[in-house]
């Protein structure tokens, strides 16, 4: 059987995907993420950091192992929104070249927005559904809709890195932090109008994963308990007034947490709280796939 992988650079994190070729179709062999925030300060120099581009290097360089070390062959690997926008990503992709053997395609917004609604929208436990799929990034939230008009995207520069960079800087946060950072979510959500038929509404990327985690007190991380989860608005609250009132320590200690995610997921429990607000939906629904996943079929074949 034939193995193939992808990867996906984003802002806050590294995600590798490996899957096997059969009969049947994709079957998963290896899934990992690696947090590494090449977006470390980007909205405010534009550049990316070199501290942050030799973190996510050196976990590509990991991750890549691990790829070999599973059977893949061809990698193909995608850099988002902080390689699109950052002055420096040329170097960046350089350094990948020529450390990893690696060539990373820069996508644009469009791109990522279709191979990740391909991802779900292609997904047994969606089928027959109006889907509406956001992706909570470190830099940006990404609104996708599927309809007989083909695939639509609404992006906003609304991401849990920045709001925890700019706002949310205390530890634990104030309660005029929190105002704040609630606040100017919502204004930014002002402009976004989300389709009446969206039925449901499906949370990818790391801060959803993280919150169902959380949610559900995962001591280890399980994707089956993860994938299709379905979090309330009152679920939500709850993890926001946990998180509010912890230390980024006391965060990590939370069963469910992943360490290096800990420092922003109030920020991206914010953006959940705001989307599902404007959306007026009373759930999320939880999808453990994404643009890694789309990436990889759409590269490498149904």
């Amino acid at each position: 059987m034939s193995r193939f992988a992808a990867m996906d650079i984003g802002t806050n994190s590294v995600k590798l995907y490996v899957a096997e070729r059969t009969p049947d179709g994709w079957r998963r062999v290896l899934d990992r993420v690696e947090i590494t925030r090449l977006g470390q300060q980007l909205m405010q120099t534009g550049r990316l950091q070199d501290e942050a581009m030799e973190r996510t290097l050196a976990a590509m360089e990991q991750l890549l192992a691990a790829a070999r070390a599973a059977g893949a062959g061809p990698v193909a690997a995608a850099g988002t929104m902080a390689l699109r926008t950052a002055a420096n990503a040329a170097d960046f992709i350089e350094r990948a070249r020529a450390r990893c053997d690696l060539a990373v395609e820069v996508i644009p917004g469009e791109e990522e927005a279709r191979l990740s609604f391909r991802a779900v929208a292609g997904d047994p436990l969606f089928a027959g559904y109006h889907v509406t799929v956001f992706d909570v990034g470190g830099g940006s939230t990404e609104f996708i809709f599927g309809g007989d008009d083909g695939i639509r995207r609404h992006s906003l520069d609304i991401g849990a890195v920045r709001f925890t960079e700019e706002i949310l800087t205390s530890d634990p946060v104030t309660d005029t932090e929190f105002r704040r950072a609630t606040t100017a979510i919502a204004e930014e959500f002002q402009t976004l109008e989300l389709p009446p038929d969206a039925d449901p509404l499906v949370g990818i990327g790391g801060t959803p994963t993280t919150l169902a985690a959380v949610h559900q007190r995962l001591a280890t991380y399980d994707p089956a308990a993860v994938h299709g989860f379905r979090l309330h608005r009152q679920d939500i609250q709850h993890l926001i007034e946990i998180f509010r009132g912890a230390t980024v320590a006391q965060r990590r200690s939370l069963p469910g947490m992943p360490p290096k995610r800990a420092d922003i997921i109030l920020a991206g429990a914010l953006i959940v709280q705001a989307v599902m607000e404007r959306a007026g939906a009373p759930a999320i629904r939880v999808s453990d796939s994404g643009l890694r996943h789309g990436l990889l079929r759409d590269r490498f074949g149904e």
